[in-house]
């Protein structure tokens, strides 16, 4: 039986896989895009941001989330099958083709953009910035160890956005917000990618846990510790208050478990670690959300 002759799957069938392919079934990527943004917004609009602007960034960031999966299983469909973990992504299982998950990018992209048209003008340009991080993020790993340096200033790119559609400017602690993002998202993506890096190594993908070696957790260490002084000096530029820097306690704790758990490297425990990133964005918005209102 040839190819066009095989029963081809419903729309309903079609949906889910494109569901798989957006990662609907994980929205872990999306709250860890998600945290940042929210810490923008409540620093920006000192404790009362528009609620308007929270909206449209919370459905923009998830638009983003979903547009950047499906532009990385399109990058890595050559790639995908050949890892355990990913062998049964939607492009790579033969659910979907290429060009639909390209189609299913620029649909995400387009309601995204129409999104941000709402706002105002500066934040509008810098819109392109994001698709253009967004789009060139997974090719990354097949030219630099550092590809989450790039994905850090994707995510991070929420932070100035935010202020500059909250104040039409960026002020300096958004900058430092910016730059802890992207110190936060080497810390977890790290963790991630030494859950894949046996496979990553055969097939030559290239990432930071391969370039840190056996010297990974000690690097992880040392960038929560930068982190985290950063975050700190994000409360003294924006003047906070006991709230906040409990939250930072609270923050460093999770720092420490990520620690403790992954300290024999066990692929399990490295993705627990990332997972655990979640409740660290978590709680430093806590922080700042019960800070404003005291």
């Amino acid at each position: 039986m040839s190819q066009s002759e095989l029963p081809q799957p419903s729309w309903r069938e079609r949906l889910g896989y494109y569901a798989l392919l957006i990662r609907a079934n994980r929205p872990i990527g999306i709250l860890l895009l998600m945290w940042p943004a929210l810490w923008a917004l409540w620093i920006a609009g000192e404790g009362k941001p528009d609620w308007a602007v929270v909206v449209v960034f919370i459905i923009g960031v998830t638009l983003m989330r979903s547009a950047g999966c499906a532009i990385n299983d399109y990058a890595d469909r050559k790639i995908d099958g050949r890892v355990e973990r990913t062998k049964n992504r939607p492009i790579a299982a033969g659910l979907i083709t290429p060009k639909e998950a390209l189609g299913v990018f620029g649909v995400l992209v387009g309601l995204a953009f129409l999104l941000v048209l709402l706002l105002n003008w500066q934040t509008i340009l810098m819109s392109f910035v994001a698709v253009s991080l967004a789009a060139i993020y997974p090719f990354m790993k097949r030219y630099t160890h550092l590809p989450q340096l790039v994905l850090g200033a994707a995510f991070g790119w929420a932070v100035p956005m935010a202020f500059t559609a909250l104040t039409e400017t960026v002020a300096p602690v958004g900058w430092l917000l910016f730059v802890a993002t992207m110190i936060w998202t080497l810390i977890y993506d790290t963790q991630y990618a030494m859950v894949d890096r046996d496979d990553d190594i055969k097939i030559g993908v290239k990432s930071t846990a391969i370039l840190f070696g056996d010297m990974d957790l000690i690097i992880i260490g040392i960038l929560q510790v930068t982190m985290l002084g950063i975050l700190w000096l994000v409360g003294v530029n924006a003047e906070l208050g006991v709230a906040y820097y409990l939250g930072l306690v609270a923050a460093a704790l999770l720092f420490v478990y990520q620690q403790y758990i992954t300290r024999e490297r066990d692929k399990k425990a490295c993705f627990a670690a990332f997972l655990n990133n979640n409740n660290f964005g978590a709680v430093i918005f806590i922080g700042l959300v019960l800070d404003y209102l005291v």
